[in-house]
């Protein structure tokens, strides 16, 4: 059983994987202080909760926080037997090699993203990813990441508004039920989504301008799904992409160690 791990700026997915389906995912905040011994209990903890009393003899991580990766190892050792795969790492296999800049190191997230967004809808995708950042991933017709955009975070956006305007408070963010906002946190979330609605439209549609050809806009992160509330903002709205990008890199590394 394959226990497939994300680790972002802010927080932390752990799914497992049994070769056809996800039998459980759970999430986390980000800590790197955090020990392996806390990870198993919090784990093992929620998998009982769930009645899952299955095996994990295997691991891959992906993580954009360094720091975090260390105690990840020695979880995967100490408890489940098993040296993990890191994305990124030299000794991991990509399905595609991405092509950026020489000396370039693309952050492991996207390459998931790029190798289970190519495994379910073939090449020419971009990949809209909300997170701690707003990630556009481009993906060419082979499956190769070749580069994207990055932009600040929906709720780092709202922290900074918060905290950069002594009067203005911080709000959770929805999608208004019109534009013209008549409180502050109509204003302010109206900034914010339709703001947000406007940035993935405008950089999408450059992005395949400059590209030249058609391509497939998939959001993934968890506010995805808000943004493509009532709008044809997305073609597909995938929530798993980067953990089924996890399994597909790692089955590759299976099959051509």
């Amino acid at each position: 059983m394959l226990l497939a791990i994300d680790c972002g700026n802010t927080n932390t997915v752990f799914s497992i994987w049994d070769g056809q389906s996800f039998l459980g995912t759970w999430r986390t905040s980000t800590e790197w202080q955090r020990t392996a011994d806390q990870y198993f209990v919090w784990l093992s903890t929620l998998m009982k909760s769930r009645g899952l009393d299955v095996t994990i003899d295997e691991v891959i991580v992906s993580s954009t926080v360094p720091r975090v990766v260390f105690n990840l190892r020695v979880l995967a050792d100490r408890y489940f037997g098993t040296r993990p795969l890191v994305v990124g790492r030299a000794d991991c296999l990509l399905p595609v090699p991405p092509r950026v800049e020489e000396g370039v190191r693309p952050g492991p997230d996207r390459l998931a993203n790029a190798a289970g967004a190519f495994d379910r809808h073939g090449g020419n995708v971009v990949v809209v990813d909300f997170g701690t950042a707003t990630n556009f991933d481009v993906v060419a017709a082979d499956g190769a990441y070749v580069g994207g955009v990055i932009a600040p975070g929906v709720n780092l956006s709202l922290e900074a508004l918060h905290q950069g305007a002594a009067a203005l408070p911080h709000v959770d963010i929805s999608r208004p039920e019109k534009v013209i906002g008549t409180n502050t946190v109509e204003c302010i979330q109206s900034g914010v989504f339709w703001g947000y609605t406007g940035l993935v439209e405008g950089i999408a549609s450059r992005i395949r301008a400059e590209y030249g050809t058609p391509m497939k806009l998939i959001g993934t992160g968890g506010l995805a799904p808000l943004f493509a509330q009532g709008d044809a903002l997305f073609d597909l709205v995938e929530d798993d992409l980067t953990m089924h990008g996890l399994t597909v890199i790692h089955q590759y590394n299976k099959e051509n160690a």
